[in-house]
């Protein structure tokens, strides 16, 4: 036999999580988290996901009747709506402004997808009119799929005119709002979107591991009307809605073991959230992503994404010429127990994320933030 590892109980230290994510959770969050857990198919869970479901409507501002948490993170959200909606040669218009229109591109792809990449610049938002131009010259496009606010560089497209266009063209949009659901408008009925997947870790201080997800009625009857199977047996959301219920009383289906106290985390995170009310909580970002702002300008710090088209909730900036990236951040680490995050692609190595997202985005860890970054710049 091998032998008894000895192995002490982890006991991870408190961290101040201002990078891309995960974000600082709320207590509250983790405390539900700790709850008994029951099964997932007790009447008292299945009352619970009711609410969580009517909780992830409000957040996304939808009236769809399938919104619910996929059991796996903002990537698995992802690979949902491409998995459920997109199928073998079909074209997408696919927008790539950084590393998550890229993922984007290579679902479409691995799904056997016919993908006509939109390219903008690393920092810039998604050009309507380059996507306007994408879509005239493909009229057989059934889709469109863009990131709303870009994890990789900080930068919010025009979700509204975006899905403007998409429904001019009659084409199905595809929106990726892991880093916007919470911290900046998000409108998906007023604004047409057809698909939309976000995470748990970002703007919502959840636990991470669940992503919300939702689909239009024109999306649900895409779904419906597929002619292959879906690729993902998990995924597969003709599945997965038996066991997330159907709006007209019926018995749920078991479809696999759901995360259930994950389930409550997200369930206070969302609660949180509606008792500060959304627009409460995207004016809180914006404050916050102020304060940082003018603190950086002081430290002689740029930031990547022009103010127009600035994520308050992300905030990329160009590390200094002479700087040292991994010193600064391993100081921050190690002695303010401060994490930000590195540059990711094309921007790797040359600038530094700052996250202000949900109970993240509070005065005192935009002070700590602009504190510990002066003293590590002075030093580097």
């Amino acid at each position: 036999m091998l032998p008894v590892p000895t192995i002490p109980a982890f006991m991870p230290p408190r961290r101040i999580l201002m990078g891309p994510g995960p974000s600082d959770v709320y207590p509250e969050v983790l405390a539900a988290q700790s709850r008994p857990t029951i099964g997932h198919l007790d009447p008292l869970f299945v009352g619970m996901m009711d609410e969580l479901k009517s909780l992830i409507q409000y957040a996304f501002q939808t009236k769809n009747e399938m919104t619910l948490a996929v059991s796996a993170p903002g990537s698995a959200g992802m690979e949902t709506c491409f998995v459920n909606l997109v199928e073998p040669g079909e074209k997408v218009i696919v927008c790539r402004n950084g590393v998550f229109g890229e993922r984007m591109r290579q679902n479409v792809e691995r799904v056997g997808g016919v993908a006509v990449v939109v390219d903008n610049e690393w920092g810039e938002p998604v050009c309507p009119d380059k996507v306007e131009a994408a879509l005239v010259a493909h009229p057989d496009a059934k889709f469109l799929a863009f990131v709303h606010a870009e994890t990789s560089t900080g930068a919010l497209s025009d979700a509204k005119t975006l899905c403007t266009l998409a429904q001019l063209h009659d084409c199905i949009s595809i929106v990726d709002a892991v880093t916007s659901l919470g911290g900046v408008e998000l409108l998906v009925d007023e604004w047409g979107i057809d698909a939309i997947y976000s995470g748990s870790q970002k703007c919502l201080s959840c636990v991470p591991g669940l992503s919300p997800v939702s689909f239009s009625p024109k999306a649900v009857a895409k779904l419906k009307a597929r002619t292959t199977q879906v690729q993902s047996w998990f995924l597969d959301q003709t599945l997965v809605m038996g066991y997330w219920g159907n709006g007209n009383g019926a018995k749920r289906s078991y479809h696999h073991t759901a995360p259930v106290n994950a389930l409550y985390a997200l369930h206070e995170s969302l609660r949180l959230l509606a008792n500060e009310g959304l627009e409460n909580a995207w004016a809180r970002h914006r404050k916050m992503h102020q304060l940082l702002r003018d603190g950086l300008t002081k430290l002689g710090l740029k930031f990547v994404v022009e103010e127009a088209s600035r994520l308050p909730q992300l905030n990329t900036v160009y590390i200094p010429d002479g700087v040292d990236d991994a010193a600064v951040r391993k100081h921050l680490l190690e002695e303010y127990n401060l994490e930000i995050g590195a540059g990711l692609g094309a921007l790797a190595g040359k600038a530094w994320r700052i996250g202000l997202m949900g109970y993240g985005a509070r005065r005192e860890n935009v002070s700590l933030c602009l504190h510990a970054l002066e003293e590590s710049l002075n030093q580097n």
